[in-house]
């Protein structure tokens, strides 16, 4: 997890082990998932679908819009398989747990992904961006404190800003107690994806 590309990895692989999907609908579902907070673009899915590809991650293959049309309505679109090897670094990535996993950049990918993260993961994900937040509200708190600006456009962005992160805690720590009670519950102890026979 330590660039964009491999945020937009980890959702397309993500995103392609509950099923086989073409460039426009992972465009569409990355958009739904993470959209609001990462606008995710052409530009920069078909490089990294290329690139999955080539690693053997993924495969690719030609599927008619129409089976029974003719002419020119009979197009093809290409669609997009997870391999054995692209679920192998799946489970991989979901298992990372250190710091990046709890960065502004990275932590609402990994979020999204927690369904098929087990409970440990998820736990130390969520612990480490508790901290991370902790640490942020220390420093707005500290700022507001010496009363530093003056200028009172920047003091309402403080106090904004300070709101934000004290909303953002009580949530983590929220989820952090849901996520120990599931510990209790063998069930929901692990969601981790599970290989498949086939994914080609």
């Amino acid at each position: 997890m330590r660039n964009r590309s491999q945020v937009l990895e980890l959702a397309i692989l993500g995103l392609l082990h509950s099923n086989p999907m073409h460039g426009y609908q992972l465009r569409k579902r990355l958009n739904e998932m993470l959209g609001l907070l990462r606008p995710f673009s052409y530009g920069s899915l078909y490089p990294c679908l290329r690139g999955l590809a080539d690693q053997g991650l993924i495969t690719s293959s030609a599927e008619e819009l129409d089976a029974g049309a003719v002419g020119p309505s009979r197009r093809g679109r290409i669609v997009y398989k997870l391999t054995e090897a692209g679920l192998g670094r799946l489970e991989s990535l979901l298992g990372e747990a250190g710091p990046a996993s709890w960065e502004d950049e990275n932590f609402d990918v990994r979020f999204a992904m927690f369904a098929q993260t087990d409970v440990d993961t998820r736990l130390r994900i969520l612990e480490g961006r508790r901290a991370r937040m902790a640490e942020r509200l220390d420093g707005v708190t500290n700022a507001i404190r010496r009363g530093l600006p003056s200028d009172p456009y920047t003091q309402e962005l403080q106090r904004h800003t300070l709101e934000q992160v004290e909303r953002e805690v009580r949530w983590l720590e929220d989820l952090i107690d849901s996520e120990r009670d599931s510990r209790l519950t063998p069930s929901h102890a692990s969601s981790q994806p599970t290989r498949k026979k086939e994914h080609q």
